[in-house]
């Protein structure tokens, strides 16, 4: 057999793909991660959205920790970086979060990566896969001047769109599979507001009533949307913009980028006009790009499914919990949710992350087996964090030769990780 240049390769580095390259890093495999931006982190640091959803349950006086192992590890670098990282209860949700600064994010997880020994390539992606029958031998890594021909025992697809498989030629389903694809956020932060102002709901969602009297593009949303301070700033951060998605088209995608860009201008001076405390406040950022919430499902070996997540049910071969509700956003503007029953989570079994007829893929984040409502919970970024790890060590199963990954052995081996079963 050839040698190898690498036990595992993640493609992706945002909650997923980290989670996936330090788990597998912790277990002992030599690790690449594939970005295509010049950072990891995800739509946190590549969207803006400045929240962690999923470490804790749902609701409750206090916060109860569902997500441990390498996404503690994250939360316990951002506290090194001055962040504090407590649980910051929804007004508007009932949901618990962390809340994050995009720069200390990226810094912390360099940091992370870097202390585990995971051989980081940034501003590169998949482009091709050399698939034979059930096993992918290898995988194409283009740059701006580099193309790499990578091999690895196993592999794990944490790309958020199922760019790994696709190149694979996975079967993949687009949203819904029925011509629905949960809506694109764009968030919104604006400066130069008083750290002392009290932002006051109903002032907002009269702001939404101003706007939609000013844009050609209307806010469907009536609550005022979700918003905060960005944590250590004064600045103000909101989302109240969302785009429908009619598919994945390059059309599509840059009507939904142009469209919003126009709505935040339009939302700027509105606030400017008709809130006060907003008289001098500045678009600070709308990007780097929209928040995508959905794309490509790759055929996996279960897909966890909407009673699976209202029962809250418990597994034999659980690798990972989940406790976000199910958040969809079937039309821009009016989220549905729909809550966990049980203990308040749900257990992500072993072939949720297991590619359908490929041995050696792996699955993390956005991308793992769920029906079309269940994804609405199990997407978000600390549920990753779990589904990665958990999808790291079991390509490093893999990649030793182990044949079927045992779901007790790959427990164990998170346990003493650090993670949650």
């Amino acid at each position: 057999m050839p040698a190898r240049d690498y036990d595992v390769i993640v493609a992706g580095g945002g909650a997923g793909g980290v989670g996936a390259a330090i788990g597998a890093a912790k277990a002992g495999a030599k690790v690449a991660l594939v970005e295509k931006y010049g950072f990891p982190g995800g739509a946190a640091t590549n969207a803006q959205v400045l929240a962690y959803c999923g470490f804790f349950h749902h609701g409750g006086n206090a916060a109860t920790q569902s997500v441990k192992g390498v996404g503690q590890d994250v939360l316990d670098e951002m506290q090194r970086l001055g962040l504090s990282c407590q649980p910051y209860h929804s007004p508007t949700t009932g949901n618990w979060i962390v809340l994050l600064d995009p720069e200390r994010l990226k810094l912390g997880l360099d940091r992370l990566l870097r202390a585990h020994g995971v051989d980081v390539m940034l501003h590169a992606r998949v482009t091709g896969a050399d698939r034979r029958g059930a096993v992918l031998n290898g995988v194409t890594v283009e740059g701006h001047d580099d193309v790499l021909h990578l091999s690895a025992g196993a592999y794990v697809d944490a790309t958020g769109d199922a760019a790994l498989a696709l190149v694979a030629d996975q079967d993949c389903r687009v949203g819904n599979g029925e011509g629905r694809i949960n809506a694109y956020t764009m968030p919104l932060r604006f400066g130069g507001l008083s750290p002392d102002l009290r932002i006051d709901r109903t002032r907002m969602q009269a702001a939404v009533e101003e706007f939609n009297t000013r844009s050609p593009y209307p806010i469907h949303r009536t609550d005022g949307g979700i918003y905060t301070r960005v944590e250590g700033t004064p600045d103000f951060w909101w989302l109240i913009i969302d785009r429908d998605m009619p598919d994945l088209s390059i059309r599509s995608f840059t009507a939904a980028e142009q469209s919003a860009r126009e709505m935040a201008q339009v939302m700027l001076e509105t606030l400017r006009d008709t809130v006060e405390g907003f008289g001098n406040a500045w678009l600070v950022q709308t990007g780097p790009q929209i928040g995508i919430r959905e794309t490509r499902h790759p055929a996996a070996r279960y897909e966890i499914t909407h009673a699976d997540v209202l029962s809250g049910r418990q597994r034999d071969d659980g690798i990972a919990r989940a406790s976000w509700p199910i958040e969809l956003h079937s039309e821009a503007g009016k989220p549905v949710y729909e809550f966990i029953g049980g203990r308040g989570f749900y257990h992500v079994p072993l072939d949720a992350i297991r590619a359908e007829g490929i041995d050696n893929l792996f699955y993390a984040g956005r991308v793992i087996g769920a029906d079309a409502r269940a994804y609405g919970s199990t997407r978000v970024m600390g549920t990753a964090f779990a589904t990665g790890e958990a999808a790291g060590v079991a390509a490093h199963f893999a990649a030793q030769g182990q044949g079927t990954v045992i779901p007790a052995e790959l427990q164990n081996r998170l346990i003493a990780q650090g993670a949650f079963i």
